[in-house]
Protein backbone atom coordinates (compact mmCIF):
# COMPACT_ATOMS: atom_id res chain seq x y z
CA UNK A 1 0.00 0.00 0.00
CA UNK A 2 2.83 2.31 0.73
CA UNK A 3 4.48 1.85 -2.26
CA UNK A 4 1.76 2.37 -4.27
CA UNK A 5 0.95 5.19 -2.21
CA UNK A 6 4.36 6.55 -3.23
CA UNK A 7 4.40 5.66 -6.84
CA UNK A 8 0.98 7.89 -7.21
CA UNK A 9 2.32 11.13 -5.38
CA UNK A 10 5.71 10.87 -7.64
CA UNK A 11 3.12 10.76 -10.53
CA UNK A 12 1.10 13.38 -9.22
CA UNK A 13 4.16 15.13 -9.03
CA UNK A 14 5.14 14.93 -12.86
CA UNK A 15 1.71 15.03 -14.02
CA UNK A 16 1.31 18.71 -12.22
CA UNK A 17 4.72 20.42 -14.45
CA UNK A 18 3.47 22.78 -16.97
CA UNK A 19 2.56 21.26 -20.44
CA UNK A 20 5.85 21.61 -23.19
CA UNK A 21 3.65 22.62 -25.51
CA UNK A 22 0.71 25.01 -24.74
CA UNK A 23 -1.07 23.77 -27.88
CA UNK A 24 -1.04 20.27 -28.07
CA UNK A 25 -2.38 20.63 -24.03
CA UNK A 26 -5.24 22.59 -25.20
CA UNK A 27 -5.99 20.23 -28.15
CA UNK A 28 -5.80 17.14 -25.83
CA UNK A 29 -8.56 19.32 -23.62
CA UNK A 30 -10.97 20.06 -25.67
CA UNK A 31 -11.00 16.04 -26.46
CA UNK A 32 -11.21 15.10 -23.24
CA UNK A 33 -13.91 17.17 -22.73
CA UNK A 34 -15.61 15.12 -25.50
CA UNK A 35 -14.53 11.38 -24.62
CA UNK A 36 -14.85 12.00 -20.76
CA UNK A 37 -17.73 14.66 -20.89
CA UNK A 38 -20.37 14.80 -23.48
CA UNK A 39 -19.87 11.42 -24.23
CA UNK A 40 -21.19 10.90 -20.88
CA UNK A 41 -24.30 12.82 -21.21
CA UNK A 42 -26.94 9.57 -22.19
CA UNK A 43 -26.10 7.79 -19.56
CA UNK A 44 -26.09 10.54 -16.85
CA UNK A 45 -29.30 12.07 -18.53
CA UNK A 46 -31.31 8.24 -18.22
CA UNK A 47 -30.07 7.66 -14.81
CA UNK A 48 -30.91 11.05 -13.23
CA UNK A 49 -34.28 11.27 -14.89
CA UNK A 50 -35.39 7.42 -13.34
CA UNK A 51 -34.12 7.96 -10.26
CA UNK A 52 -36.06 11.21 -9.78
CA UNK A 53 -38.74 9.31 -10.56
CA UNK A 54 -38.70 6.91 -8.03
CA UNK A 55 -37.87 8.87 -5.41
CA UNK A 56 -40.53 11.12 -6.08
CA UNK A 57 -43.02 8.41 -6.54
CA UNK A 58 -41.25 6.32 -3.14
CA UNK A 59 -41.30 9.86 -1.22
CA UNK A 60 -45.14 10.43 -1.66
CA UNK A 61 -46.03 6.10 -0.86
CA UNK A 62 -44.40 6.75 2.20
CA UNK A 63 -46.88 9.88 3.11
CA UNK A 64 -49.14 8.43 5.08
CA UNK A 65 -50.51 11.41 7.50
CA UNK A 66 -52.66 14.35 6.21
CA UNK A 67 -50.72 16.20 8.32
CA UNK A 68 -47.59 15.72 6.20
CA UNK A 69 -48.04 17.97 3.00
CA UNK A 70 -47.42 16.98 -0.35
CA UNK A 71 -45.17 19.56 -0.97
CA UNK A 72 -42.74 17.69 1.29
CA UNK A 73 -42.61 15.33 -2.17
CA UNK A 74 -40.15 18.29 -3.49
CA UNK A 75 -38.96 19.27 -0.84
CA UNK A 76 -37.20 15.75 0.03
CA UNK A 77 -36.38 15.00 -3.94
CA UNK A 78 -34.65 17.81 -3.95
CA UNK A 79 -32.60 16.98 -0.60
CA UNK A 80 -31.76 13.63 -1.91
CA UNK A 81 -30.77 14.47 -5.68
CA UNK A 82 -28.64 17.77 -4.92
CA UNK A 83 -27.03 16.07 -1.46
CA UNK A 84 -26.48 12.82 -2.72
CA UNK A 85 -27.88 11.06 -6.16
CA UNK A 86 -26.28 13.71 -8.45
CA UNK A 87 -22.55 14.14 -6.91
CA UNK A 88 -22.20 10.46 -5.59
CA UNK A 89 -24.12 8.27 -7.01
CA UNK A 90 -23.36 9.86 -10.90
CA UNK A 91 -19.36 9.95 -9.82
CA UNK A 92 -19.65 6.39 -9.31
CA UNK A 93 -21.13 5.78 -12.37
CA UNK A 94 -18.54 8.20 -14.40
CA UNK A 95 -16.00 6.07 -12.02
CA UNK A 96 -17.38 3.00 -13.86
CA UNK A 97 -17.68 4.77 -17.74
CA UNK A 98 -14.82 7.19 -17.69
CA UNK A 99 -12.69 5.47 -15.02
CA UNK A 100 -12.40 2.32 -17.04
CA UNK A 101 -11.76 4.22 -20.11
CA UNK A 102 -8.88 6.45 -18.53
CA UNK A 103 -6.76 2.84 -17.49
CA UNK A 104 -7.51 1.07 -20.88
CA UNK A 105 -5.90 3.70 -23.28
CA UNK A 106 -3.32 4.82 -21.05
CA UNK A 107 -2.34 0.55 -20.32
CA UNK A 108 -3.01 -0.08 -23.90
CA UNK A 109 -0.10 2.61 -24.52
CA UNK A 110 2.08 1.11 -22.35
CA UNK A 111 2.15 -2.64 -23.15
CA UNK A 112 2.56 -1.33 -26.95
CA UNK A 113 5.45 0.70 -25.73
CA UNK A 114 3.96 3.88 -27.14
CA UNK A 115 4.82 5.49 -23.69
CA UNK A 116 8.72 4.11 -23.96
CA UNK A 117 8.57 6.17 -27.41
CA UNK A 118 7.48 9.42 -26.01
CA UNK A 119 9.63 9.30 -23.42
CA UNK A 120 12.95 8.34 -25.68
CA UNK A 121 11.55 11.50 -27.67
CA UNK A 122 12.10 13.87 -24.55
CA UNK A 123 8.13 14.30 -23.57
CA UNK A 124 7.02 13.92 -20.29
CA UNK A 125 4.69 11.60 -20.44
CA UNK A 126 2.36 11.62 -17.12
CA UNK A 127 1.34 14.98 -18.08
CA UNK A 128 1.09 14.82 -21.71
CA UNK A 129 -1.42 11.23 -20.82
CA UNK A 130 -2.70 12.18 -17.73
CA UNK A 131 -2.50 16.01 -16.58
CA UNK A 132 -5.62 17.31 -19.68
CA UNK A 133 -7.90 14.17 -18.49
CA UNK A 134 -7.64 15.61 -14.88
CA UNK A 135 -8.37 19.06 -16.02
CA UNK A 136 -11.20 17.88 -18.37
CA UNK A 137 -12.60 15.80 -15.76
CA UNK A 138 -12.53 18.94 -13.16
CA UNK A 139 -13.84 21.10 -15.73
CA UNK A 140 -16.61 19.16 -17.19
CA UNK A 141 -17.75 16.75 -14.01
CA UNK A 142 -19.26 19.82 -11.97
CA UNK A 143 -21.46 20.56 -15.77
CA UNK A 144 -22.75 16.77 -15.60
CA UNK A 145 -23.47 16.90 -11.90
CA UNK A 146 -25.73 20.54 -12.33
CA UNK A 147 -27.40 19.13 -15.55
CA UNK A 148 -28.33 15.62 -13.88
CA UNK A 149 -29.72 17.70 -10.74
CA UNK A 150 -31.84 19.27 -13.46
CA UNK A 151 -32.87 16.41 -15.17
CA UNK A 152 -33.26 14.18 -12.26
CA UNK A 153 -35.94 17.16 -10.51
CA UNK A 154 -37.75 16.92 -13.97
CA UNK A 155 -38.34 13.44 -13.72
CA UNK A 156 -39.70 13.71 -10.40
CA UNK A 157 -41.88 16.61 -11.38
CA UNK A 158 -43.09 14.37 -14.34
CA UNK A 159 -43.61 10.97 -12.58
CA UNK A 160 -45.53 12.90 -9.90
CA UNK A 161 -48.27 14.23 -13.02
CA UNK A 162 -47.90 11.30 -14.97
CA UNK A 163 -49.06 9.32 -11.60
CA UNK A 164 -51.22 11.74 -10.21
CA UNK A 165 -49.58 11.32 -6.96
CA UNK A 166 -49.00 15.00 -6.24
CA UNK A 167 -50.01 18.17 -8.38
CA UNK A 168 -47.23 20.50 -10.30
CA UNK A 169 -48.05 23.06 -7.95
CA UNK A 170 -47.23 21.20 -5.02
CA UNK A 171 -43.84 19.77 -6.40
CA UNK A 172 -42.55 23.06 -7.76
CA UNK A 173 -43.59 24.22 -3.89
CA UNK A 174 -41.53 21.70 -2.38
CA UNK A 175 -38.44 22.10 -4.75
CA UNK A 176 -38.40 25.84 -3.64
CA UNK A 177 -39.39 25.19 0.42
CA UNK A 178 -36.08 26.17 2.12
CA UNK A 179 -33.79 26.28 -0.45
CA UNK A 180 -30.32 26.86 0.61
CA UNK A 181 -27.58 27.65 -1.77
CA UNK A 182 -24.58 26.13 0.30
CA UNK A 183 -26.04 22.45 -0.59
CA UNK A 184 -25.52 23.32 -4.23
CA UNK A 185 -21.89 24.19 -2.91
CA UNK A 186 -21.16 20.94 -0.96
CA UNK A 187 -22.54 19.14 -4.39
CA UNK A 188 -19.68 20.72 -6.26
CA UNK A 189 -17.51 20.47 -3.65
CA UNK A 190 -17.52 16.84 -3.64
CA UNK A 191 -18.01 16.31 -7.49
CA UNK A 192 -14.63 18.46 -8.16
CA UNK A 193 -12.80 15.53 -5.84
CA UNK A 194 -14.51 13.31 -6.96
CA UNK A 195 -13.42 13.79 -10.29
CA UNK A 196 -9.96 13.87 -9.30
CA UNK A 197 -9.67 11.13 -7.76
CA UNK A 198 -11.33 9.48 -10.79
CA UNK A 199 -8.81 10.83 -13.81
CA UNK A 200 -5.72 10.49 -11.06
CA UNK A 201 -6.20 7.07 -10.13
CA UNK A 202 -7.60 5.81 -13.14
CA UNK A 203 -4.21 7.18 -14.69
CA UNK A 204 -1.86 5.90 -12.24
CA UNK A 205 -3.63 2.47 -12.87
CA UNK A 206 -2.90 2.88 -16.64
CA UNK A 207 0.24 4.10 -16.16
CA UNK A 208 2.17 1.27 -14.07
CA UNK A 209 0.25 -1.04 -15.71
CA UNK A 210 2.70 -4.79 -16.66
CA UNK A 211 2.33 -7.32 -19.04
CA UNK A 212 -0.42 -7.81 -21.98
CA UNK A 213 -3.67 -7.11 -22.43
CA UNK A 214 -5.73 -9.54 -19.90
CA UNK A 215 -3.32 -6.70 -17.71
CA UNK A 216 -5.20 -4.16 -18.96
CA UNK A 217 -8.21 -5.61 -18.19
CA UNK A 218 -7.21 -5.78 -15.13
CA UNK A 219 -5.80 -2.26 -14.54
CA UNK A 220 -8.95 -1.33 -15.95
CA UNK A 221 -10.95 -2.78 -13.30
CA UNK A 222 -8.71 -1.40 -10.30
CA UNK A 223 -9.14 1.55 -11.54
CA UNK A 224 -13.31 1.46 -11.06
CA UNK A 225 -12.57 -0.18 -8.02
CA UNK A 226 -10.34 1.94 -5.75
CA UNK A 227 -11.73 5.61 -7.46
CA UNK A 228 -15.45 3.61 -5.98
CA UNK A 229 -14.04 3.26 -2.83
CA UNK A 230 -11.93 6.29 -2.37
CA UNK A 231 -15.25 8.30 -3.66
CA UNK A 232 -17.63 6.82 -0.65
CA UNK A 233 -14.77 7.04 1.85
CA UNK A 234 -14.07 11.03 0.46
CA UNK A 235 -18.20 11.41 0.89
CA UNK A 236 -18.05 10.28 3.90
CA UNK A 237 -15.23 12.62 4.92
CA UNK A 238 -16.77 15.98 3.23
CA UNK A 239 -19.73 15.23 4.66
CA UNK A 240 -18.63 15.71 8.39
CA UNK A 241 -16.68 18.38 6.99
CA UNK A 242 -18.69 20.63 5.56
CA UNK A 243 -22.53 19.63 7.39
CA UNK A 244 -21.97 19.00 10.50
Amino acid sequence: MFNALGEYLLLMFQVFRKPDKRKIFRKQLFLEFQNLGIDSLGIVAIISAFFGGIVAIQTAYNIDSPLISLTMVGFTTRQSIILEFSPTIISLILAGKVGSRIASEIGTMRITEQIDALKVMGVNTANYLIFPKVVASLLINPILIIFSVVVALFGGWLACVVTGLVTSQDYILGIRYCFEGFIVFYALIKTVVFAFIIASVSGYQGYFTKGGALDVGRSSTKAVVYSSILIIIFDLILTQLLLT
